[in-house]
């Protein structure tokens, strides 16, 4: 598994930090909080496969901010 670089995560997370709807991945049968770089630093890999889950008053614009920086990042979504 080759990890993602610092610079992704940082700016992921960055992303979701400015939205105030719930953004999280789900990888597998794990629900990782977007907003945790904690979580994500110990959950993106180049090689899995995400899906968002977003939910709240602003879940449009985050998700396709969120689409967005996923692809430029190669990170393969689900549904899209």
């Amino acid at each position: 598994m080759s990890g993602l670089g610092t610079r992704a995560i940082v700016e992921i997370n960055q992303m979701a930090n400015q939205f105030q709807s719930s953004i999280v991945i789900k990888v597998g049968k794990r629900f990782i909080d977007v907003k945790s770089i904690l979580g994500l630093s110990i959950t993106l890999f180049s090689n899995e496969v995400y899906h968002l889950e977003i939910h709240g008053p602003d879940e449009a614009e985050a998700k396709l901010a969120m689409e967005e920086l996923f692809i430029k990042h190669g990170l393969p979504l689900s549904g899209v």
